[in-house]
């Protein structure tokens, strides 16, 4: 292994954020000198946020471990094809199958509370209630950060979740689920299947939906573990 060049760590925001969602996990890979590169997806339809992954992924010469959060599963797991990808890391993330999008996987477990505080703002575009945000998607973060979050959301297109994936890179590559035990937006159960559908190295972490924020330190160690395996393969 050349240890002067060790894959760079692609990362994948969810719906309704952007790729400063990665901001505490991001000083703990630059800290062990990974190159770091987070996506800024418009979440404005999977093909977008697969385009805006995809041009990432073609400014980088080497391997990749690719991560995605929340909705960013769906993404990595269609723009996860690139060669370049060795690995994949799911934080709380959706991961479909060929022919599945996310709306049809929502719609196959009892709803979390955190669904009902989606909102449409009547121009097909959607966002969550500032309520949502304290007590269902960061309800382990301060009120304060989770009321700035709800301030900085995106609109997310109201057609998004019924795009299909036609190609899952999960079926190919290594994988590693980090499972929100405490998750109230994404079902949990559903996290734990597509964890064993794809054989994937997991961990659960008592945590809200935001681990990413609540716990940064925690899922690094997993990228990081990600990383470690892939240099070692390549």
């Amino acid at each position: 292994m050349n240890k002067s060049a060790p894959p760079t760590v692609v990362l994948v925001h969810g719906a309704w954020a952007d790729g400063s969602s990665w901001r505490l996990v991001i000083p703990y890979l630059l800290k062990k000198n990974i190159p770091v590169v987070a996506v800024q997806n418009p979440t404005s339809s999977l093909a977008d946020d697969v385009a805006a992954t995809n041009r990432a992924l073609n400014a980088i010469a080497g391997p990749v471990v690719l991560v995605g959060h929340s909705w960013g599963g769906a993404v990595i797991t269609q723009a996860g094809n690139d060669p370049k990808v060795k690995a994949l890391v799911y934080v709380a993330a959706f991961a479909p199958k060929v022919g599945e999008s996310v709306g049809d996987l929502v719609g196959s477990h009892p709803p979390p509370p955190g669904l009902a505080q989606i909102m449409d703002d009547g121009s097909g575009h959607l966002k969550l209630s500032v309520d949502g945000w304290i007590n269902d998607v960061g309800q382990d973060l301060p009120a304060d950060e989770a009321r700035m979050l709800a301030v900085l959301q995106p609109p997310l297109s109201a057609t998004t979740f019924g795009e299909k994936i036609t190609e899952a890179a999960w079926s190919t590559r290594p994988n590693w689920y980090i499972v929100s035990a405490e998750d109230r937006v994404v079902s949990i159960e559903l996290q734990r299947q597509f964890a064993a559908r794809m054989n994937a190295k997991t961990s659960e972490l008592k945590a809200s939906h935001l681990s990413l924020l609540s716990m940064p330190a925690a899922v690094a160690d997993v990228v990081l573990d990600a990383v470690s395996v892939t240099a070692e393969q390549t």
